[in-house]
């Protein structure tokens, strides 16, 4: 049971001699340096413009940097182990403005909504940069983190598992037809070593993925479902499982893990949330592409903090604003921009599509292994 409650958070790899490990040695890089960055600017350009139309959102601009007292900055996992780089600006004041690095812009993107106008059936779309100090920093995971974070109206009657599957579809018609979009730009990434993505998602509770494999930790129930389903999205992150432990720690003031369900047989579930993974066949690993779900509302705001030991956060503007109904019932999430470039260029590590800082062992693990990253 120790492994399960290491598993709640992190990318799983904790040292660079497991990175080597697992890290291909038979890699090639199917694009240029050169051809990588024109195929970004197209891939990028499709996929945004894709899930504006998919999903009725239009493009706003995003802060990189919020107040820490606004309460709008993203904890990610709710044991407060990853927490915000944080300064104070404002030369000249008499008292300088407390600010925080944006972790994700998860909170501010509902109070968005209401600044923008947005009703229903209508959202916003960003090109979010975060910066998340606390991460392992491997293949996968970066201090700076690029997503397409969005976020859109909804109404009561939406708040059901119907209408979070029905957005899921949409998101992955978009990546599946940016696969197609790339391919046919640049034919040298169609290769019979390395299948494309299924047509559809394959969508599981966690709480089936457990009663398969009740014996292992999330990170690996996870990589034995995707031999069988190579892309899945798994509904229900953050309510305590049949085994005690939630699938994954989650925060607890913007998705809902709480709201019960049913499973198609009808069985008792929890959450209206959930992750697409697939199968990435460069690095034969687990790939996540997104985090989504459908936002909470006062009460189940009120409870999940409960669960969580954080109810003195229900003081802050962003917890009132759910509270006294100021803002609107909403479902979002955040794609990651270069985890799903890397993927549909092909590439092993991250550092291929996005510059960012890699620690010196790293980056010589990868060029052993014909791994270069961007500098």
């Amino acid at each position: 049971m120790a492994d399960k409650k290491a598993d709640l958070a992190g990318p799983g790899i904790s040292t660079y001699p497991e990175v080597e490990k697992i890290l291909p040695n038979d890699y090639q890089s199917l694009l240029t340096p050169k051809e990588t960055q024109l195929a970004l600017f197209h891939l990028k350009r499709y996929i945004e413009d894709n899930l504006n139309q998919q999903l009725n959102l239009f493009t706003i601009e995003v802060p990189l940097i919020v107040s820490k007292d606004s309460g709008v900055n993203d904890y990610l996992d709710r044991d407060g182990s990853r927490t915000p780089i944080e300064f104070p600006c404002g030369l000249g004041l008499e008292k300088r403005i407390e600010t925080q690095v944006v972790q994700a812009a998860t909170k501010w993107k509902r109070m968005a909504l209401k600044q923008f106008d947005c009703k229903v059936g209508e959202g916003i779309n960003t090109d979010m940069r975060a910066v998340r100090k606390d991460y392992f920093l491997d293949h996968d995971h970066s201090a700076y983190v690029d997503q397409w974070d969005w976020e859109k109206v909804i109404t009561a009657n939406d708040r059901n598992l119907n209408y979070l599957k029905d957005t899921v579809r949409k998101i992955w018609k978009v990546i599946k037809g940016a696969e197609v979009f790339i391919q046919d730009m640049f034919p040298k990434l169609k290769s019979n070593k390395f299948p494309n993505l299924p047509e559809e998602l394959t969508f599981l509770h966690a709480e089936e993925i457990l009663d398969m494999f009740p014996d292992l930790p999330r990170k690996q129930r996870e990589t034995q479902i995707l031999q069988k389903y190579p892309a899945v999205f798994i509904i229900g992150i953050g309510w305590v499982l049949q085994d005690g432990y939630p699938h994954e720690m989650r925060a607890a003031d913007y998705d809902d893990w709480v709201t019960e369900t049913k499973s198609d047989k009808g069985v008792p579930m929890h959450g209206l949330n959930g992750d697409i993974l697939v199968w990435n066949p460069i690095t034969k690993r687990r790939h996540e592409l997104t985090s989504m779900g459908i936002r909470v509302t006062k009460e189940t705001l009120k409870k999940q903090l409960e669960i969580s030991g954080q109810l003195d956060f229900l003081k802050l503007p962003y917890h009132q604003a759910i509270l006294n109904d100021q803002i609107p019932l909403s479902i979002g999430g955040g794609i990651g921009q270069s985890r799903t470039t890397m993927l549909l260029l092909r590439k092993a590590h991250l550092g291929e599509v996005s510059v960012t800082v890699w620690p010196k062992q790293l980056k010589e693990i990868g060029a052993k292994k014909n791994i270069f990253v961007l500098e």
